[in-house]
């Protein structure tokens, strides 16, 4: 054999051995369901080992060949030059091939440019599912990306940020001293949330006002759902904090005590409130709607996957119902849903300001057994065809509530809403 043949099959082979780690990386993703149907890398005068493509992908459904050649560079230029700074702390992390993997799928979901869409490696995983099963402690408030700003949605009653006088609309521009700029809603979460006992300070912007800093001090966080009221005028108030797994039963106890208060006469509040299970707004829709009338639209990229979620036409209520919805910048998501609904067919009017406008649904998909993305699948239309994403809700009557209101504890929202209700 020629030296030039030797050195020809000694360059194929170093070829074979560089992917071997890029087509662990593909084979990861090809597993976990991602859509990628193949990968194009390397100059088009490379060899074909070096054009890989999903053997599970219908033929009718292949994208274009994506050049993954500058990631493969990225990849080698890391593992030959880079060197950590490692100084003398035992603490600093090794950073590993696997997490250098688990960046990569985070840089790619962060390439949606949607603050919803979030890769969750292990860590984070397991922090989530914590999350959602109420084991944890922080400062009791849900947080969102609004005008690509992290801002407060709400704060919980009763709860360490709520009695630290933080409100909905705030924005949070720095937590303890990171800077809040690049940060996903989930990465923000992870920050704030910490052990019962410790604190976290926060650097705010309300309004024009200039930045200022709170000191919060954690606390095991407990959820409320619901609280009724009937004031002396024959209104009757239910306070609705969260659309849980629980909380239709909540409601429908709710109701039986407003019809027992013989009123006609009801005020449903939802500020503050950001939403969760979407079944809980239809199924509370349904108590004032006829059976098959749409409560919202759920559209996908994909129109055939697109799905109207209808009434069950308890539909108990008769013309004399007379009822208000309160809404303010806190109202989001499942409260959209229901107070949007409830609006456009005429139900109820709107009292506050205009709602959050969290409109889209979010999808948990495993990528491996201890990772998953959280990732945007469908966005939320009212009947009416309003995108709530978009737009939010404007309330048919705007009643602001300032900081000397807060102060003084007034509530003009809730005395429009009585004055409302007391003159119809």
């Amino acid at each position: 054999m020629t030296t030039r043949g030797r050195f020809a099959i000694i360059k194929f082979m170093r070829q074979r051995f560089s992917a071997f780690w890029l087509i662990v990386l593909i084979i990861a993703i090809i597993l976990s369901g991602s859509f990628f149907a193949g990968f194009y890398f390397g100059r088009s005068n490379q060899s074909d080992i070096n054009k890989i493509t999903s053997l599970a992908a219908k033929e009718e459904d292949k994208p274009e060949q994506v050049d993954f050649s500058p990631f493969w560079r990225a990849w080698n230029i890391i593992g030959e030059k880079y060197i950590a700074d490692n100084g003398n702390s035992s603490t600093t992390k090794k950073v590993t091939d696997q997490d250098k993997v688990w960046g990569a799928i985070s840089g790619l979901t962060d390439s949606l440019g949607d603050p919803y869409s979030v890769f969750l490696p292990p860590e984070k995983k397991k922090r989530f599912e914590d999350d959602i099963s109420g084991n944890f402690s922080g400062v009791g408030m849900e947080v969102g990306i609004k005008e690509e700003i992290l801002t407060v949605i709400a704060p919980l009653p009763d709860s360490p940020a709520k009695r630290a006088g933080i409100q909905a609309g705030d924005k949070i521009i720095k937590i303890d001293e990171t800077l809040t700029t690049n940060l996903s809603t989930d990465e923000a979460v992870g920050l704030i949330r910490g052990k019962e006992g410790t604190s976290v300070r926060l650097t705010l912007v309300r309004g024009k006002d200039k930045p200022f800093e709170i000191p919060i001090t954690r606390e095991i966080i407990t959820v409320p759902t619901i609280e009724t009221k009937k004031f002396a005028d024959g209104v009757f108030m239910i306070r609705l904090y969260n659309f849980s797994a629980i909380s239709p039963n909540s409601f429908r106890h709710a109701l039986r005590q407003f019809v027992e208060a013989k009123s006609d006469k009801l005020i449903i509040d939802l500020r503050g409130n950001p939403g969760g299970f979407l079944d809980a707004a239809v199924d509370m829709a349904s108590w004032f709607l006829p059976a098959g009338n749409p409560v919202v639209v759920e559209k996908h990229n994909d129109s055939s996957q697109d799905r109207t979620y209808r009434s069950r036409g308890y539909n108990i209520f008769n013309n004399k119902l007379k009822m208000v919805i309160l809404i303010d910048r806190g109202s989001a998501s499942a409260s959209e849903i229901l107070a949007g609904a409830l609006s456009e067919y005429g139900k109820a009017t709107l009292v506050g300001e205009k709602t959050f406008g969290k409109g889209s649904v979010q999808e948990l998909v495993p990528v491996t057994s201890d990772s998953s993305i959280k990732i945007t699948i469908a966005k939320w239309y009212t009947p009416q065809g309003h995108s709530i994403s978009l737009n939010g809700l404007k309330p048919d009557i705007e009643v602001a509530i300032t900081a000397d209101d807060v102060k003084a504890e007034r509530d003009p929202q809730l005395d429009r809403a009585r004055q409302i209700l007391s003159a119809k």
